[in-house]
């Protein structure tokens, strides 16, 4: 809108300058025109009934001696006689003798006379910034006999035109600056409550996720191209609710798929050894056998030990299946952290606690789970190497956050199992179910805090926790 208006404003400009340049041109040819023919009529006058002289060419100076000023006077133009060939005989000018300059006509005007059909030419020049126009015609006798050439000559002075033109234009620029104004203001308040709809529909599709519920977009009043944006956004949104719970379906029957696997594979493990054992034992079994009781007691300790794994495998996927519930209470989490790390015998753990008391609403248990499940891993990484083990553990307050940091100068993480480290049942070790770390992320992620890690392949693995206080 407002470039509409600045551009109106300025064709419209263009346009009456040259509106005004063609009238200004007109007029000044009108007015000469009315001049002319009246100063041609004063003249005939003077040739046909006024003077006494013979009107010939050479009495053509006496008779305009002294009338020819009094014509150029009334008229308010310059009047110039030759002879037919051209020569000055008689100007309303006086002539200037300080300069002696050639004032007869030019053989190309007295040509351009004689060959034109209505025996009349005009010319224009401008000189010292005024225009100068001058008509050429023929004087005759009573008889209609060429006797002279009549000059006449105006210089036009648009001054006057120019200073209309210009209180126009001001006049027109401050109209057009008014309607500038008015049009941004318009423009703001239409922009407005066109992108206030925009907005609306923009914030919605920035909150939409697959993985919640969405709302739809309701608006009371807005054009028919937002109404049908804002209609496929809403179909769009019961299309998404849709393929969630179809997602949702999918993802809780692979899981569960998954989960069976993994469980159908972990138990199959002792079971094994165990049906190895039933099976020696049945057909080794002497009841005569003088150390029957003692193969007795290597036989229940083996199934009791393969039973205690079976237990374990259950205990972890029932804590991986279920996380409890959290119980908040105020915990310093310094004597947290120290308590966690007591039941190691490790001498290479390093504990550096950067205050004395840093207190945050936490679940206990789960606070030991993570820092334990952390120097396990870590501990782990190291009995691979043979270098100087070192783990490290710091505790600091960050903000309205905890920190906690668990590093150590193992193996490292490959950059190919820096994707899958947080997956479930994933890992590098030849024991374990690998759901350690996927747990303690879930419990973090509870507390709306984050875990992340950097590695180095030979280097060592730095993990970082971040804990919300409140």
């Amino acid at each position: 809108m407002i470039l509409l208006v600045l551009l109106a404003s300025i064709l419209i400009l263009i346009v009456t300058i040259y509106q005004y340049d063609e009238q200004t041109k007109d007029y000044n040819i009108a007015r000469f025109e009315r001049k002319e023919f009246s100063t041609k009529q004063d003249i005939e006058i003077e040739l046909k009934r006024r003077t006494t002289y013979p009107v010939t060419t050479e009495n053509l100076a006496n008779i305009f001696q002294d009338r020819i000023y009094d014509i150029a006077y009334v008229h308010k133009l310059t009047i110039s006689i030759f002879d037919m060939n051209g020569n000055l005989l008689k100007s309303s000018i006086p002539y200037n003798f300080d300069k002696k300059e050639d004032k007869n006509l030019s053989k190309e005007t007295i040509r351009d006379l004689a060959k034109n059909s209505n025996h009349k030419i005009l010319k224009s020049r401008r000189e010292n910034g005024v225009i100068y126009q001058s008509s050429y015609t023929y004087l005759n006798d009573p008889r209609f006999k060429r006797i002279g050439i009549l000059e006449l000559q105006i210089a036009q002075d648009n001054e006057e035109q120019k200073h209309e033109l210009r209180e126009f234009i001001s006049r027109l620029l401050l109209v057009y600056l008014l309607m500038l104004i008015v049009a941004i203001i318009l423009a703001y308040f239409l922009s407005s409550y066109i992108t206030r709809s925009i907005k609306t529909i923009s914030q919605k599709i920035n909150e939409t996720r697959l993985n919640k519920r969405n709302e739809k977009i309701t608006l009371n009043s807005a054009s028919s191209e937002i109404n049908s944006l804002v209609a496929a956004y809403n179909n769009m949104i019961d299309q998404l609710e849709e393929s969630a719970v179809k997602l949702a379906q999918s993802e809780r029957e692979q899981a569960w798929r998954e989960m069976a696997k993994q469980v159908a594979h972990e138990i199959k493990n002792p079971l094994t050894p165990m049906r190895l054992s039933v099976q020696s034992f049945e057909r080794r079994f002497n009841p005569e056998d003088p150390k029957i009781k003692e193969k007795m007691t290597e036989y229940s300790e083996t199934l009791i030990q393969q039973i205690d794994v079976m237990s374990s495998i259950a205990s972890a996927f029932s804590d991986f299946a279920k996380m409890p519930t959290q119980r908040r209470e105020k915990l310093n989490v310094i004597d947290v952290v120290k308590h966690s790390l007591d039941i190691f015998t490790e001498d290479y753990i390093r504990y550096f606690p950067e205050e004395k008391e840093l207190y945050a609403y936490l679940d206990k248990t789960q606070l030991i789970r993570i820092v334990t499940n952390l120097v396990k891993n870590s501990i782990q990484a190291i009995k691979d190497t043979d270098k100087n083990p070192k783990i490290e553990v710091r505790v600091a307050s960050e903000g309205n956050n905890v920190k906690i940091i668990v590093s150590d100068n193992g193996k490292g993480i490959s950059d190919e199992n820096k994707e899958l480290i947080f997956e479930p049942k994933f890992t590098t070790k030849t024991s374990g179910m690998g759901l350690g770390l996927s747990m303690i992320k879930n419990i973090i992620e509870a507390y709306d805090g984050t875990i992340s890690f950097t590695s180095t392949k030979g280097f060592g693995t730095v993990f970082t926790v971040i804990l919300p206080k409140t």
